[in-house]
């Protein structure tokens, strides 16, 4: 007996134009890994590779490349058994491919765990309990962001996050302000994301115009790798900093802990396909925790396998406050799965 692995891509075609500050998404291509043993392949744990373009380390054309190298070294090793594959082998053998780890380490997770994409044995998957979750605005036209707005509040999401730094700023204010001429802040959260799209000379300026409107927290307000103008935000600002881009690339626990106390952010965005799975993410969370930083978790537009995956991992904390996992309807096309988001909560819906 040995573990053998497959894959297939799969296009996913958005129901929208998909606006961030990036640009403008409208298709990407997921990977999904298959791993079982040789003598019984029709029990299969199933994993999602999904780089995101223009923002993943392993954003890459010869992407589909390294899976099948890593296949080839996989099937190598001739491992006789799941519990055969190391954190630390595995880790070493997807370097600068954090989604590729995460595809693996889910797949061998849900194979373990009897092939019925059941990754985590908690209470998402057994008994459907629901996680919150923020409503995302996308960017985009103002009639089409307001319009997003008013189907989100009308599903019963009591927490907004708007992304922002694409259209003229002031509209953005604007939005934000009707918003709360409606709601105050304890009827309705809000979040926004810059994407690292303002300039580290007038951030602050916009920060404090931003906490005009009662906000929970800025998600990236400058683009990554600006550490001392990231620290100098974080001290100043006036309203929460949650750092996200921030985290990706960043592998190993010294490096990890190092940037949290040079930037001090008050959040992080933990996202298990950028960072490099659950192991990964686990530790980024123990770090946080540890120097007094909260956290939350968040799926980065991956096809239903991978944020099944990510709802039973951030299940497994049991989180309070909205995390960021309701993108499994953004696909016209996605892979069925069970998962439902209802009143503002995602949960795995039981038969």
């Amino acid at each position: 007996m040995s573990l053998k692995i497959t894959y297939f891509p799969h296009q996913l075609f958005f129901r929208f134009e998909a606006g961030t500050s990036r640009g403008v998404l409208t298709e990407r291509t997921a990977f999904f890994i298959q791993i079982f043993e040789e003598n019984n392949p029709q029990i299969q744990g199933w994993g999602e590779a999904s780089p995101l373009k223009g923002l993943s380390v392993d954003d890459r054309t010869d992407f589909e490349e390294c899976i099948q190298y890593f296949i080839q070294v996989f099937e190598n090793q001739k491992f006789q058994a799941i519990s055969e594959v190391s954190d630390i082998w595995l880790r070493e053998n997807t370097i600068r491919l954090p989604s590729l780890r995460f595809a693996v380490e889910t797949a061998l997770k849900d194979l373990f765990l009897g092939g019925h994409r059941k990754i985590y044995d908690n209470s998402f998957f057994n008994e459907g309990r629901p996680i919150p979750i923020n409503g995302l605005i996308w960017m985009g036209k103002e009639d089409f962001m307001k319009q997003q707005i008013e189907d989100k509040l009308s599903q019963g999401f009591t927490c907004l996050k708007m992304k922002i730094g694409a259209i003229d700023f002031q509209t953005e204010l604007d939005i934000l302000k009707s918003i709360r001429k409606r709601f105050s802040a304890e009827t309705i959260t809000l979040r926004v994301d810059a994407n690292g799209a303002f300039f580290p000379q007038d951030a602050l300026k916009k920060l404090h115009q931003l906490a005009k409107y009662d906000l929970h927290s800025i998600e990236q307000p400058i683009k990554a790798g600006q550490i001392e103008a990231m620290y100098h935000l974080c001290r100043n600002t006036p309203l929460p900093i949650a750092l996200d881009e921030e985290l990706i690339g960043i592998e190993t626990l010294e490096k990890k802990m190092t940037l949290l106390q040079a930037t001090q952010p008050q959040y992080i965005i933990v996202k298990p396909t950028l960072l490099g799975g659950f192991v990964e993410s686990a530790e980024w969370i123990e770090i946080a925790e540890k120097q007094g930083i909260g956290w939350w978790i968040t799926s980065a537009l991956e096809a239903n396998i991978g944020l099944n995956a990510i709802c039973q991992f951030t299940a497994s904390y049991a989180p309070t406050i909205p995390q960021g996992l309701g993108t499994g309807q953004l696909y016209s096309n996605n892979l069925p799965m069970p998962l439902v988001v209802k009143q503002g909560h995602i949960f795995y819906e039981r038969n």
